[in-house]
C-alpha cells in the first residue's frame, strides 16, 4: 500500500533533496509538477534543462499560505492584497509585479512573478515542511503534454529526478488559470 505524504521518513528525505539542489516531482491541482528550492540556481537550472525550457520564460512559485509569499508581495496595494486573499488558497495563479525579491532565474526576463497559494494537500504540505515557497512547473519537456500519472513522469524524466512524491492529482482538468493582478489580463484560462 502506498504511504501518504508526509510520512516522517519521506519528509526527511524530501527536505534533504530540496536543501541540496535536488529536484522533485509531485502532484498538483491538475498535472504533475517539478519542484525545487527557488533560491537554488543549480536546482532551477536542472529543471530548465529537464524541460528544455528557456530561462527567460520564468517559473511559478507555490506556497502553503500567503505568509510564505510576503517578501514577494511587498509593494502591493490593500485592494490587490484583498484580491489575492479572496482567491487563495485555491487554483488561481497570479502575476504580480516583481519587487526584486525573487531571483532572476525565477522571473526570467519578466517584470512580474507568478505565485499561487495552493490548496492541493500534498503540494501545500510540501511547502509547509520546506518552510517556504517551492518552484512549481508542469512535469513535461517543452512541447509535450504535462504528465498526468507516474508512468508519464518515468517516461519523461527516467532517472533525472531525485524524488517522486506519491499521491493523486487534484480535480482540475487543466493547469491553473494565470491572471495579471495589475491589468486583469488572463494569460491562461485554466
Amino acid at each position: 500500500m502506498m504511504k501518504s505524504f508526509p510520512d516522517s521518513s519521506d519528509t526527511r528525505k524530501i527536505l534533504e533533496v530540496l536543501q541540496t539542489d535536488g529536484v522533485i516531482a509531485y502532484p498538483t491541482e491538475a498535472v504533475w509538477g517539478l519542484g525545487c528550492d527557488p533560491f537554488s540556481e543549480i536546482a532551477v537550472e536542472r529543471i530548465l534543462a529537464m524541460k528544455l525550457r528557456k530561462r527567460s520564460k520564468g517559473l511559478i512559485l507555490i506556497a502553503k499560505d500567503i505568509e510564505q509569499l510576503n517578501p514577494f508581495l511587498l509593494g502591493l496595494s490593500v485592494a490587490e492584497m484583498t484580491e489575492l486573499k479572496q482567491s487563495w488558497p485555491g487554483p488561481q495563479t497570479w502575476l504580480i509585479p516583481d519587487n526584486n525579491h525573487a531571483p532572476s532565474w525565477i522571473t526570467g526576463i519578466n517584470n512580474t512573478l507568478a505565485v499561487r497559494v495552493t490548496d492541493h494537500p500534498i503540494a501545500s504540505n510540501l511547502c509547509s515542511a520546506f518552510g517556504g515557497p517551492l518552484v512549481s512547473t508542469s512535469a513535461n519537456p517543452s512541447g509535450l503534454p504535462p504528465a498526468k500519472n507516474m508512468s508519464e513522469i518515468n517516461t519523461y524524466f527516467d532517472q533525472q529526478l531525485d524524488y517522486v512524491v506519491p499521491g493523486l492529482l487534484g480535480e482540475l482538468s487543466n493547469p491553473t488559470p494565470i491572471k495579471n493582478l495589475k491589468t486583469g489580463k488572463i494569460l491562461r484560462s485554466g
